[in-house]
C-alpha cells in the first residue's frame, strides 16, 4: 500500500508543477500591453503550487516527516533546495496579517505595492517599503525586500517532476 499511497504523492508533485508551469507561460515577457491582475495571479498560482510541492516534501506535521524524507531520498532532492522554504509564500497567503505588522503602531509608513520594473535585464534594488514587487526581465519576486528567483524555482520543479515521471503513469 506504501508504494501505491507513494505513487499518488508524485502524482500530485507532477500536477503542481504543470500548474505552476502553465502559471508562468502567462507571465510576460516583452513590454507590451500586459494583464496586471494576470500577472499577480499568475504569480499567486506558482507560489501556491510550489508550496504545495514543498509541503508533500517537507511536511511541517511530526506524524509526516518521515514520508517527507523518505520521498526526498527516493528523488534525490537536496535538503536545502529553494522550494523547502516557503517564507514568500506565507507573505502573499498571509498578507492580512503583513499589513497588520506594517501599519501597528505607526503613525505614517511608506507604501508601494504590486510595483512592476522595466522590462530590461538590470539590478533592480526594490526600495524597503515596497511590499510586493516584481521583476519581468529577471522573473525575480519580491516581498518587503525578501526575494524569490522564479526562473530557480521552476527550474527546479521541472527537475522534480522529471524524477517523478520514473514512478508515475
Amino acid at each position: 500500500m506504501k508504494e501505491f499511497t507513494y505513487t499518488v504523492y508524485l502524482s500530485e508533485i507532477v500536477f503542481q508543477v504543470k500548474i505552476a508551469q502553465q502559471a508562468a507561460s502567462r507571465l510576460p515577457i516583452d513590454p507590451g500591453n500586459f494583464d496586471h491582475i494576470d500577472v499577480w495571479c499568475s504569480i499567486q498560482s506558482i507560489l501556491g503550487a510550489t508550496a504545495n510541492v514543498s509541503k508533500i516534501l517537507w511536511p511541517s506535521s511530526k506524524k509526516s516527516q518521515k514520508r517527507g524524507k523518505e520521498l526526498r531520498e527516493l528523488l534525490n532532492i537536496d535538503e536545502n533546495s529553494i522550494i523547502a522554504d516557503r517564507d514568500i509564500r506565507n507573505h502573499f497567503e498571509h498578507y492580512d496579517e503583513r499589513i497588520e505588522r506594517l501599519f501597528q503602531g505607526k503613525s505614517s509608513v511608506s507604501f508601494i505595492d504590486l510595483a512592476f520594473n522595466p522590462f530590461k535585464s538590470q539590478k533592480w534594488e526594490t526600495p524597503k517599503y515596497y511590499q510586493r514587487a516584481y521583476n519581468q526581465a529577471d522573473r525575480i519576486v519580491t516581498f518587503q525586500n525578501k526575494t524569490l528567483d522564479l526562473k530557480e524555482v521552476l527550474n527546479i520543479l521541472e527537475n522534480i517532476k522529471g524524477k517523478c515521471s520514473a514512478y508515475t503513469l
